[in-house]
């Protein structure tokens, strides 16, 4: 029998806080981002391949991570990823309790260790992750560095706040998916593949445009060389921090002085809020995972909802003419916004929800109705 290869060693050091010692997975590569921690359960393929988690270090609080594999990356009817948010892993590392070296589903492909090495991407298994959690949640998310114990590199802690990451992960080109009755364009954020599926599921024509791309003053045309008729607009979701992108702001303050339908998620719930005149702020350790409890203002039923965000919209700051749509039950920071007259509205959670409860998916029904 093959004598099994020695684990390399490796640790995890956090610029505001204590170093963490165990094994590394994946590549054995060193790498620095944001730690930041997530409640899920399952969904680790979406979540390594969601734009939202852009130069992150993600900390798994579930104990046992890698269990089921990675899937076969297949295409659905729309020729959209079924199993991945987007084409790459967005993530700078994962930090797990316990990492399976076995894994076994019917959809299976390959191990999550060898998904990571195949993005160049850093695990680090055996830590204490209940204590590196209590510490994020107690001191807030920090700049961090996984460290291969065989490394000499010398390299600096990297903060990815104080950069425009919706320009790293946003589409470079214009593209058009499916036929539908109604059109609408997505400003890409990092928009996530479920998202693009869930308006074609509704037979909506989606226009997938840069971040920062005012189709107001450049229209965009069809194969005959006819500009496209606009019915609604969609602001994505994305990486980083919002008030960077005065750019995708002003063109949501063209699309609301036209009373254009609009809708945002997640990142795109605080852009609206910045484009009603709003403001944000960074929240301490962030919502990430599929468990976290909002309640819609106007009927007072309460749903479990699929986040991932590091910002919200600032409550004292929010015009007369908005209202708070939804409210996280947990701390009661705003996870929704409402016009009181006009067709806007957003949700800071996903209600596209893949992985997670599809609860709320019917809040793309409603932005159809509206189109």
């Amino acid at each position: 029998m093959a004598e099994e290869k020695a684990k390399t060693r490796g640790k995890l050091v956090l610029k505001n806080g204590p170093t963490f010692e165990g094994e590394i997975f994946g590549a054995e590569a060193v790498t620095s981002g944001e730690v930041v921690f997530t409640t899920g359960m399952v969904g680790y393929p979406e979540s390594l391949t969601d734009p939202s988690f852009k130069d992150q270090i993600l900390t798994f609080t579930s104990p046992l991570i890698g269990n089921y594999g990675i899937p076969e990356e297949l295409e659905d009817e729309f020729q959209i990823s079924q199993y991945f948010e987007s084409s790459q892993i967005h993530l700078k590392g994962i930090v797990v309790s316990e990492y399976s070296e076995n894994y076994h589903h019917w959809n299976a492909k390959k191990s999550l260790s060898d998904f990571l090495k195949n993005w160049n991407i850093p695990g680090i298994s055996g830590i204490d992750t209940r204590a590196l959690t209590q510490f994020l949640r107690d001191n807030g998310s920090t700049p961090g560095k996984i460290i291969p114990e065989n490394n000499t590199q010398e390299f600096d802690f990297y903060d990815p706040n104080f950069k425009n990451l919706v320009a790293e992960v946003s589409t470079k080109e214009i593209q058009v998916y499916g036929n539908g009755l109604k059109t609408i364009v997505i400003l890409d954020c990092g928009v996530k593949n479920n998202t693009l599926r869930n308006f074609l599921r509704r037979n909506i024509r989606v226009i997938r445009v840069p971040w920062n791309y005012d189709f107001f003053a450049e229209p965009i045309l069809d194969t005959t060389g006819k500009p496209y008729v606009i019915d609604g607009i969609f602001i994505s979701n994305g990486p980083g921090d919002p008030s960077l992108l005065e750019e995708t702001v002003q063109i949501i303050q063209k699309a609301f002085a036209l009373k254009m339908p609009t809708l945002g998620i997640c990142l795109g719930n605080q852009l609206m809020g910045i484009a009603a005149g709003a403001k944000t702020y960074k929240l301490k350790f962030g919502h990430r995972g599929q468990n976290q409890p909002c309640m819609n203002t106007e009927t007072e039923r309460c749903f479990m909802t699929s986040q991932n965000h590091g910002f919200a919209i600032d409550p004292s700051t929010l015009p007369s003419d908005w209202k708070t749509l939804f409210i996280n039950i947990n701390d009661q920071t705003i996870e929704g916004i409402k016009h009181v007259s006009l067709p806007f509205f957003a949700s800071q959670f996903h209600p596209e929800a893949f992985p997670g409860p599809t609860d709320t998916e019917y809040l793309f029904d409603e932005f159809a109705n509206l189109l």
